[in-house]
């Protein structure tokens, strides 16, 4: 009887202690601000990862919420008390505005298996330099016909200019009314050399004011579409 009574009490005990031998993981900081950052740049911030448990803490694997962002720990393994490091690198290249990102650590702790931090911070856009890029400007970006007779086919010739560094490619001319055709005179313009775009409108079948909108498509990085606009006031004959 008392051989089964110490049994029990060493089968208790194992149990006991099985109990109190699990690992715990700690992170510190659980949310990191970068702050501004500009855009194009990778940013890095180590997160220390700590055990405070009191059996091994093993990280199975870390995986990132985000294709632009890149995570690895220093150490897979950790005793009781023992810490690592966690690099995170975020690639904010064709981001911009304001950004929050979640890091998953997969880990053998029984109450957070799966422990998440996270970073934030806001992109700043990088500014373009006009100097080395192609650049459209006009003389006028709207014209007025004023009165015109219903039926008659108006027209008028804006003229740009590229003011860049290199050649200003138009890679397409959008009117937003079938009864109004562009035409250029050529997709390619040379730094510091002029283009036109004929503008014709018909006004059959029209009465009353109008409004047409032009858009020209470049590679101007500032002003990538750009919008011209003509003004008429159809008067029935």
């Amino acid at each position: 009887m008392i051989k089964k009574t110490l049994l029990l009490i060493y089968f208790c005990s194992l149990i006991s202690f099985a109990q109190i031998l699990v690992p715990k993981i700690y992170v510190t900081p659980t949310d990191f601000d970068f702050g501004t950052i500009e855009q194009g740049k990778v940013v890095t911030h180590n997160y220390v990862v700590v055990n405070n448990g009191t059996d091994t803490l093993k990280i199975y694997d870390v995986r990132p919420g985000c294709g632009c962002t890149a995570a690895k720990p220093e150490k897979n393994i950790l005793l009781p008390g023992e810490s690592t490091k966690i690099k995170i690198d975020f690639n904010s290249e064709g981001r911009e505005g304001q950004q929050e990102k979640y890091v998953s650590i997969l880990t053998n702790d029984p109450k957070q298996p799966q422990y998440q931090i996270k970073f934030h911070g806001i992109i700043k856009k990088k500014p373009i330099d006009l100097t080395v890029n192609s650049r459209i400007s006009f003389k006028e970006t709207d014209h007025n016909f004023g009165k015109v007779k219903e039926g008659a086919k108006v027209d008028y010739t804006f003229t740009f200019t590229n003011v860049g560094k290199v050649d200003l490619v138009v890679n397409d001319v959008k009117t937003n009314c079938g009864c109004t055709a562009a035409l250029i005179s050529s997709k390619l313009i040379k730094p510091g050399k002029e283009g036109t775009i004929k503008v014709e409108l018909d006004t059959k079948d029209r009465e009353g004011k109008m409004s047409r909108n032009i858009t020209i498509y470049s590679n101007d990085p500032e002003e990538p579409s750009k919008i011209i606009s003509i003004f008429a006031e159809v008067i029935k004959q």
